[in-house]
């Protein structure tokens, strides 16, 4: 009788301090995008992922010549902002449920591409990988083609329309 008494008082107390922190700190969405150099620069060739959707080892493995598709033109003031920007603001330093996801699915490994991340290829996992192949969409790296609000970094299932 004790054992279960022990039992229900902490799952209790663990679902008081999980519905705590939701509550206080833990925001859904991601932050929209403030620097303006990096929705300048980067926006201008692809959608402008928040931070929160990779650690600060990628983003450094990204600037630091692993981008994917080439090398980036920027003048090394540029660069070392968009660096900073996105470092200072990656999955570790964000405090939205859906980064700490990405980076629990992570282990050790330094993807490049939001698309290698283990979290959202489980997250696609009932796509078609010929879906991401439509003109409409193009890719997998296309985030914005699907979810409509992914600009203001609302990733959420009620608002994805995936495009004929």
């Amino acid at each position: 009788m004790a054992l279960k008494l022990m039992s229900l008082l902490s799952i209790i107390i663990f679902s008081s301090v999980w519905a705590f922190a939701g509550e206080h700190g833990e925001s859904k969405g991601l932050p929209k995008i403030t620097n303006e150099t990096y929705r300048t620069n980067c926006g201008g060739c692809h959608f402008a992922y928040q931070p929160g959707l990779l650690p600060a080892r990628s983003w450094q493995a990204i600037t630091d010549g692993g981008h994917p598709g080439g090398g980036l033109s920027l003048d090394k003031k540029a660069k070392a902002e968009i660096r900073n920007y996105l470092t200072q603001n990656s999955a570790e330093r964000s405090n939205a449920k859906r980064s700490r996801k990405i980076l629990a699915s992570l282990g050790s490994s330094v993807p490049t591409r939001i698309s290698e991340v283990p979290y959202i290829r489980e997250k696609h996992h009932e796509i078609d990988p010929d879906v991401f192949l439509r003109k409409a969409i193009g890719s997998r790296g296309n985030c914005i083609a699907c979810h409509k609000t992914a600009a203001n970094g609302d990733y959420d299932d009620d608002n994805v329309a995936i495009p004929k």
